[in-house]
């Protein structure tokens, strides 16, 4: 049974790793797109055990996305519950071939990530040439409640979603967005390395290029527009009640405990077994993001629809650790005149500002926990980006990793993202969970990738749809600061959670009208 926990350890610790990949120049458009590729190859079944971190919005912010499933020796799948009697948690591991090991982490589910990371061995030789940092590894996400394992004392609300879950991949599919190129990646364990999955995918792909001659065409529903409450979703904190709690944290302010807290609140509503892969390929026709992702956990009957437009933490090949906290938020205008209207208020609203220069602060600290002396700098500062349904404000921190310094420890160090919690940032979590009356679980954490050759890239669970056992829940809030007004908080959050919501409606009436024809 020890063999499922480490990858088939050898008696040395380590495990060696052997990567193969191939390119393909310019196949991407050929083959009906990323959409196409991921629908063809892992769409069936009901894309069970799948992910895709999908950069469906790449205009610079990013270039490529990455999808697999279930197949591979060295897959398995990793899931991690806290306890709530004790320090620690369960962890259950799940093999290819279905076996399932238990144990108790008594020092938590980011230490065994850590040491799981660190036992894995390679040649750098194997990737050269490849332009993108994940080669294989861990790809999942991290819930907020592991906030505990990142200097909370403790959490006032248990999670009912695991509060990390993650793929080991070792078979990939890269989409390079910018060049419209396609690579398969096959990892695996020792010095030979079988080709059989690159072979069958590169006929399966080349196969698509043949079957993509006709133009390939996205449906969409119609476009609605509702509030959460009329679309169906019942919400935990009436307008009143959420209004109340706002008020709540500017008392705090003045009071000296915070100088910024990011309240959230969460809307539910039980949709059942539809087709949550459609679901999740209207959500990215509706609000395409650079750091979207599909996540289906199939025996936690778990699925994650994410349109994240927010980078959490990246640290690349050259040691490099970047942030991009949003902090600002604003509608889309009707017209070409009223966008840039909003747009410019946004950049040059003082609270907005506020918001956006406390959490930077906050992040450059994280950050200087790890970093080299001297290397962190914000080469952005509040810049404006624009998104389908909003403009946000962005700023983007960067330092050189301290050599000692594994790419957990950053994680650890920076976890939950400064913009989902406030500033002071242990004592605004603390004052945060009492105010809120359930667990965010997936919302405010991280989804994305920890490679083998010790890179990673984490994006903000924001503007996401998580359905667990038949349940869709979608989380929203925003910064409250000394500048905030109750009422304009609300309309807000509503703002941020209006995309995910109208979806999840429109896609239920397409397929009831779908049925009845």
């Amino acid at each position: 049974m020890l063999n499922l926990l480490n990858l088939s350890v050898p008696s040395s610790g380590f495990t060696f790793l052997k990567l193969k990949w191939r390119k393909f120049n310019h196949l991407a458009s050929e083959v009906g797109g990323a959409r196409n590729i991921f629908c063809k190859l892992f769409g069936d079944h009901k894309a069970e055990n799948t992910f895709w971190l999908d950069s469906s919005s790449t205009e610079k912010r990013a270039r490529f996305s990455f999808m697999g499933g279930k197949g591979g020796s060295l897959w398995k799948q990793v899931t991690f519950k806290l306890s709530h009697e004790r320090r620690g948690g369960n962890l259950l591991i799940e093999d290819g071939q279905g076996r399932i090991r238990s144990i108790f982490l008594e020092d938590g589910f980011l230490d065994f990530l850590n040491k799981e990371l660190l036992s894995l061995r390679y040649e750098e030789k194997d990737y050269e040439g490849l332009p993108f940092n994940f080669h294989g590894g861990y790809v999942g996400y991290i819930g907020y409640n592991l906030k505990v394992e990142c200097g909370m004392a403790s959490n006032h609300h248990k999670s009912s979603t695991p509060d990390a879950c993650f793929f080991f991949a070792d078979n990939v599919i890269v989409i390079d967005h910018h060049y419209d190129d396609v690579y398969i990646m096959s990892l695996h364990e020792g010095q030979t390395a079988t080709t059989q999955w690159l072979d069958d995918t590169e006929q399966k792909l080349l196969g698509l290029k043949a079957s993509a001659a006709k133009k390939f065409k996205v449906e969409s529903p119609q476009p609605v527009t509702h509030s959460p409450s009329k679309a169906g979703f019942f919400a935990e904190k009436s307008r009143e009640q959420y209004m109340k709690d706002v008020e709540k944290c500017l008392k705090l302010i003045k009071d000296g405990e915070s100088y910024e807290l990011c309240l959230t609140t969460q809307m539910r509503k039980r949709i059942g077994q539809i087709d949550y892969l459609g679901l999740y390929l209207n959500l990215r026709e509706k609000n395409p993001a650079p750091y979207a992702a599909w996540l289906n956990f199939s025996k936690e009957n778990l699925c994650i629809c994410c349109s994240s437009p927010e980078r959490f933490l990246q640290l690349d090949g050259n040691g490099i650790l970047e942030a991009k906290p949003i902090k600002g938020t604003i509608a889309r205008g009707l017209t070409k005149e009223e966008d840039e209207h909003l747009k410019l208020q946004l950049q040059y609203s003082e609270k907005d500002q506020a918001e956006n220069l406390m959490i930077v602060d906050l992040l450059r600290n994280d950050l200087g926990r790890v970093c080299e002396p001297g290397s962190i700098h914000v080469p952005c500062l509040m810049d404006v980006e624009s998104y389908a349904t909003v403009h946000t404000m962005v700023s983007t921190i960067r330092g050189k990793k301290q050599s000692k310094m594994s790419p957990v420890d950053c994680v650890r160090a920076a976890f939950p993202g400064g913009s989902m919690t406030g500033a002071p940032k242990l004592r605004s979590m603390e004052l945060l969970d009492s105010i809120e009356t359930s667990s965010r679980g997936i919302y405010s954490g991280s989804i994305g990738f920890f490679s083998y050759n010790q890179t990673f890239d984490l994006n903000i669970v924001i503007r996401t749809i998580v359905i667990h056992e038949g349940e869709a829940s979608v989380g929203g809030g925003g910064a409250i600061v000394a500048l905030s007004n109750p009422e304009s908080e609300y309309e807000e959050m509503i703002l941020k959670t209006r995309a995910p919501v109208n979806t999840v409606l429109e896609f239920q009436k397409e397929s009831i009208s779908n049925r009845v024809k």
